[in-house]
């Protein structure tokens, strides 16, 4: 054997050794993302004129009235990230996420340079979530283990 192939080999071996890891970064990747919509929807109830008066002049959310559109992202950014927390409907929440925060970096013209990074970060996380669900650490886990997975007799 090759000492290439015995590195490759030991390579993978360390690799599935850390896959609990993978766990543990799916839950952080879920509690950051309902940490920076939620403290967002916070926001925009507390000063809710402000945001009205934001989704009306600032931002150019296309076919939907302003007023529509800021109950909607802001029911939104209050309701995902409690589901996120829990790992329940996972993959639904992150498209629905994906969708929003897509929305939100389009429609806002002066966003910054950092902001724009902040919406790819985001944008990248909820790819993530969609792509490998919510790992182990979750309600959808546990409800697809306990009741949609065949049982063996």
């Amino acid at each position: 054997m090759s000492i290439m192939t015995v590195a490759h080999s030991g390579a993978i071996n360390a690799l599935r050794a850390i896959n609990p890891l993978q766990d543990v970064f799916l839950l952080g990747v879920r509690l950051w993302l309902a940490n920076v919509f939620f403290l967002s929807g916070l926001t925009k109830i507390k000063s809710w004129d402000t945001t009205l008066m934001l989704f009306e002049y600032e931002y150019s959310v296309p076919i939907i009235p302003f007023e529509l559109a800021a109950y909607m992202s802001t029911a939104a950014e209050l309701a995902i990230p409690v589901f996120l927390v829990f790992g329940l409907l996972t993959r639904l929440n992150a498209i629905a996420l994906f969708a929003l925060n897509f929305v939100a970096a389009i429609s806002y013209s002066d966003i910054s340079p950092a902001g724009e990074k902040d919406h790819i970060i985001w944008g990248l996380m909820t790819g993530m979530l969609l792509l490998y669900g919510p790992g182990r650490v979750a309600a959808d886990w546990l409800i697809e283990r306990k009741w949609l997975s065949p049982k063996s007799n």
